[in-house]
């Protein structure tokens, strides 16, 4: 028997004009690999990415987005299908206030921008779990990282939530590589890493995954 398995993975971007925007350097590497691995295992995997330079993985079912309202959209029909979500996307928390039809030009003067906060993904999506899903945070961060990631976990109602200091080198954003360490509501602190991001997704999902 085989999981629904919703993941979301890489940058939203947050468009100011037609050609540019607010986002981050999310290579999406490390949520295409759980994909991968998961998918690998058997399990049914929708894939929820935004603009990144990956292959979907064998097996994997990609639904493509922008924006953090084009990923909330998206994900919403197949989140009441799901049986476990694992939200590693870095989904911009702000986006311009205005958008402009038109190329903005250079004036040479100072330019001010009014940002608003955007739609939180996860926490919008877990105010309708189901009491059987699994939620699986990430939570990236650069300082007082597991402090920020238990907190995380509760105001977004996850079971387990993955810390991820992303102010060290060579981890974490954009790397090849990363070091967790995996927080769950029943006590667990398991740290992992580093190492390569197929491991690491191995080591989560061998822990989170209910019994099938």
């Amino acid at each position: 028997m085989s999981l629904r398995i919703l993941i979301t993975a890489g940058p939203t971007r947050e468009y100011l004009d037609p050609v540019r925007y607010l986002s981050n350097g999310s290579s999406g590497r490390m949520g295409y690999a759980l994909a991968a691995v998961a998918a690998g295992r058997g399990h049914q995997v929708d894939l929820v990415t935004g603009p990144v330079a990956l292959a979907v993985p064998s097996g994997v079912k990609a639904h493509r987005v922008v924006s953090a309202e084009d990923m909330l959209l998206a994900c919403t029909p197949l989140f009441s299908q799901c049986d476990v979500i694992i939200a590693v996307a870095a989904v911009a928390d702000y986006r311009p206030a205005t958008w402009h039809p038109e190329k903005l030009k250079k004036s040479g003067q100072s330019l001010t921008l009014t940002l608003v906060p955007n739609v939180d993904v996860l926490q919008t999506l877990s105010a309708s779990r189901r009491s059987n899903q699994v939620i699986v945070g990430f939570a990236a961060e650069t300082q007082d990282v597991e402090a920020y990631a238990r907190r995380k976990m509760v105001e977004k109602n996850c079971d387990w939530i993955v810390a991820n200091d992303v102010g060290q080198p060579n981890i974490g954003i954009d790397a090849a590589d990363n070091a967790i360490v995996l927080i769950g509501r029943n006590g667990v602190r398991a740290p992992f890493g580093p190492a390569p991001k197929v491991e690491v997704a191995a080591f989560i999902l061998d822990r989170v995954l209910p019994p099938v």
